[in-house]
Formats: C-alpha cells, sequence, structure tokens
C-alpha cells in the first residue's frame, strides 16, 4: 500500500480539497482495500461544502499475488501507458500474471469481480458481444456475479436512469473460452487493454 493524497474539485460547488489515495494496492497485504475499492469508496470523495459525492479517479496499481492478476488504472497519458507497458514488461515474476490497463474504476472493479469468479475477461468480453447482437442494440453491459449451482451468470447494464441485471447461461460463456483457445490470435502478453473497443479487431 502506498497512500498519497490527490487535490479533487467539488463538481457542484467547485471546492477543492485533500482526499486520500492509493498508488498501490497490494490485496495480500491490506485485503480491506480490495474490500473498498469494490464497494467504490476508494473513489468516492465527499465535499464538505456542500456534501455532494464526486467520482474521483486517480492513477492506481492493483497488484493481487495469489489471482496473479495485475491492473493498472491508467491516467490516460499515453507517454506514461508506454512507460508502465515497458516496465511490466521487463519486471521478473510477472510473465505468467494477467495484466490489463483499464480507464475507469468501473472497469477495475468488472475485471476483479471477473476473475475472482474464476473466469476470464477475454471469454467474458465474447459473451457480452454475442448477447449484444441478440439484442440487436448497443448496451454497455458489465459482468456482475455468477450465481446458482449452474453457475449463471449476471451482467448489468444502464437503462432509463437506472441500472438492469441480465441473466445467462455458463454456456455461453463456456463456448467463448473454446473460440479463445481455438483462435491463438485471441491471446494476448503483457499489459493490455481488453475491453470492447479491442475486441472488434478481432472479432469480424
Amino acid at each position: 500500500m502506498a497512500e498519497e493524497s490527490v487535490r479533487v474539485r467539488c463538481s457542484r460547488c467547485g471546492g477543492e480539497e485533500e482526499m486520500p489515495a492509493y498508488s498501490i494496492i497490494n490485496t495480500k497485504e491490506h485485503p480491506e482495500l480490495k474490500q473498498q475499492l469494490l464497494e467504490g469508496k476508494l473513489f468516492i470523495w465527499n465535499c464538505s461544502r456542500c456534501g455532494t459525492d464526486n467520482l474521483v479517479k486517480y492513477p492506481l496499481w492493483y497488484h493481487d499475488p495469489e489471482q496473479k492478476l495485475l491492473l493498472w488504472l491508467s491516467d490516460g497519458i499515453p507517454e506514461v501507458e508506454a512507460k508502465m507497458i515497458e516496465i511490466i514488461a521487463e519486471e521478473e515474476g510477472l510473465q505468467d500474471y494477467t495484466a490489463r490497463i483499464v480507464d475507469t474504476p468501473g472497469e477495475m472493479m468488472e475485471k476483479i469481480k471477473i476473475y475472482d469468479a474464476g473466469l476470464e475477461d477475454i471469454p467474458m468480453e465474447i459473451c457480452k458481444y454475442v448477447i449484444t447482437q441478440e439484442l440487436g442494440k448497443e448496451v454497455d453491459f458489465k459482468f456482475f456475479r455468477m450465481e446458482g449451482a449452474d453457475h449463471r451468470i449476471l451482467l448489468t447494464y444502464p437503462e432509463n436512469g437506472e441500472m438492469q441485471v441480465l441473466g445467462t447461461n455458463f454456456s455461453v460463456y463456456e463456448d467463448a473460452a473454446g473460440i479463445v483457445r481455438r483462435n491463438p490470435d485471441l491471446s494476448v502478453e503483457g499489459l493490455v487493454r481488453v475491453d470492447s473497443k479491442w475486441l472488434s479487431h478481432h472479432i469480424r
């Protein structure tokens, strides 16, 4: 854990304050921070002036040694991303890790949930793509959880200002995992983005 602080401005009243932030979270050393991250608490700042809750994004490394999962919440600066990719490529002991760049706290939370469920993100992106095609409209799906003895997969998506939940059979994920196994082009190495945009370049 590396605790720091960032200066933030309220989206409502414009007031500025310092809020605690983390540059690195190691889940083995500080499991409580993982839970706070999943609850969104690490990215919410309550303005002391007007009481508004603000979503705050800051660069963050998430390291789960047990899952062998490494996530980088990017600040969106290409030069910084290039340097991070280079560092991970040269870092000893990370060759068998899943390493991903994410652009929002929500994406980071989703990746953690996917791997905590024993799943992988590339097949999950294919799942979301297949379901979107079946619906015939663009939907911003996020993995929520698996439930029941049949491991039914639940996805959430925004609609009419509310979050909706859609369930799909685990067989859809299994079929997607089979597609990944049969297509070497869907394998990735190093620190990369894996999202719907990435998938669109691999599925025609």
